[in-house]
């Protein structure tokens, strides 16, 4: 069955995964997919535009939303990414908002709860990290979000350790609306691979530079090409803000790009299953957060 279909009781709707930066929404999202769709670092602000994770269980096929997380934005690109967020979660068949366990009801977590209640109807809550946390203090946090009157079911999962996650998922499909499936059973993400390749190599980025420099760069496929022999060629630009942080990536003798390129080709060989040739260029564009085209590609709205 690797057309669009799905049987006569097939279920098929959107379910959208907010809350805070790193409470764990791609980890999550990864898991109930069964594949990794979006990236995953320590850092918080990771994702930076909507991500669509796409799961099978039973009949019900389930379009995972991984958001950005929603935080006080302080530039354009904070608005575009918080407003994409919102946006997820308004036109979802569901909504999770996933809480980190440890750090519990922060000033952020209280900023989402105010925004739901404006929102009016109930989501699904999800504590996430349970593994680290002791059962007593977990159920105080679940007592005092159950409170809120937001809530129409509380999960208590794990996503690092898949535990959990069946039972949200089992929920979440039947949640779905009845209809035929929207997407080939084989889809895994409706992320295009030029966009896919470069969030991959953004992510050993952030796992390999430090400090803010992260969140001033960004990773742009300009080319993707598939060769005779089946193996893919592919260009991508590093692009940061000023020439100090270009020397930064570079590292001395070009060994920080040349170990991140490396590991980026490593993970995309094994995605695209076939040979990668990647090659990785450093510059500086002054402002490239205030450039429309960036947010074209990411999926954001620019006057967010």
């Amino acid at each position: 069955m690797s057309d669009i279909e799905g049987g006569q009781d097939s279920r098929c709707g959107f379910a959208a995964i907010i809350g805070a930066p790193n409470a764990g929404k791609s980890t999550l999202v990864n898991k109930l997919v069964g594949a990794k769709v979006s990236i995953v670092t320590h850092k918080v602000q990771t994702t930076r535009t909507r991500v669509l994770g796409i799961a099978l269980h039973g009949d019900a096929q389930i379009a995972f939303i991984d958001t950005p997380g929603i935080f006080k934005p302080r530039r354009r690109l904070d608005r575009a990414m918080v407003s994409a967020a919102w946006q997820g979660a308004q036109d979802a068949d569901a909504t999770v908002l996933l809480i980190d366990a440890q750090t519990g009801v922060t000033e952020e977590v209280d900023d989402i709860l105010k925004g739901l209640q404006n929102g009016g109807g109930k989501v699904i809550l999800a504590l996430n990290k349970i593994d680290l946390v002791k059962r007593e203090s977990l159920l105080q946090l679940a007592d005092r979000l159950n409170a809120t009157g937001l809530f129409s079911d509380i999960f208590m999962v794990s996503a690092t350790r898949a535990d959990g996650t069946d039972d949200l998922i089992g929920h979440l499909a039947n949640r779905m609306p009845k209809s035929v499936w929207l997407f080939p059973e084989d889809q895994l993400s409706d992320m295009p691979q030029m966009l896919l390749a470069a969030e991959v190599t953004r992510e050993k980025l952030f796992l390999n530079v430090h400090q803010e420099l992260p969140y001033a760069l960004t990773v742009e496929t300009e080319s993707y090409d598939v060769r005779k022999d089946g193996s893919v060629r592919i260009e991508q630009v590093i692009y940061v803000e000023r020439e100090s942080q270009r020397a930064i990536i570079l590292g001395k003798n070009g060994s920080k790009v040349k170990t991140v390129g490396q590991l980026a080709r490593e993970e995309l060989q094994e995605m695209f299953e076939t040979k990668v040739h990647l090659f990785l260029y450093v510059k500086v564009r002054d402002r490239w957060q205030d450039d429309p085209e960036r947010y074209r590609i990411w999926n954001l709205d620019f006057k967010a």
